[in-house]
């Protein structure tokens, strides 16, 4: 196998904009938009709700938008590594098409992914890199290099 190419993306970042896609992804789209009633009253329903000024959102797209050009292009071609679009010995001709394909407006492309937290994870995974979240201390890959989000005897959250 060839070498890993240098994936040249703050993994701190990254991280963030992992466990902010996630949370992004859970999201539905407004199912009662004439509810009138309070938050309590519905039980905090509507927090899972897709709608204008969503906080999620704007924290996701601002993560996004503070990479420089060359990293938001290195994370559309994660996601597409994570998606099985490419593979990783094609890394830079990914980087190329995200390049010409989503220069202007790469985070909005993004959160069109409806995985793009699990895809960016996956992506991640193929560079051995892995991130820890508040729910999991394990990561990486497990011991048949698949990433931990597919790991077949993965204990049941609680």
């Amino acid at each position: 196998m060839a070498s890993i190419p240098a994936l040249n993306l703050p993994l701190d970042k990254l991280a963030f904009i992992i466990e902010k896609a996630r949370e992004y992804d859970v999201k539905e789209g407004d199912s009662d938009p004439d509810e009138g009633s309070n938050p309590t009253d519905d039980g905090n329903a509507d927090v899972l709700e897709d709608q204008a000024g969503d906080p999620v959102r704007e924290e996701l797209v601002g993560a996004i938008r503070e990479l420089n050009d060359d990293e938001r292009m290195r994370l559309v071609a994660l996601a597409w590594l994570g998606r099985g679009t490419y593979d990783l010995e094609e890394w830079k001709e990914a980087v190329a098409t995200a390049r010409s394909e989503h220069s202007r407006r790469a985070a909005e492309y993004l959160l069109t992914l409806p995985l793009l937290g699990d895809y960016l994870e996956d992506g991640l995974a193929m560079f051995d890199e892995g991130i820890v979240d508040s729910d999991d201390t394990r990561e990486g890959l497990n011991s048949e290099d698949e990433p931990l989000g597919n790991m077949p005897d993965e204990p049941e959250r609680q």
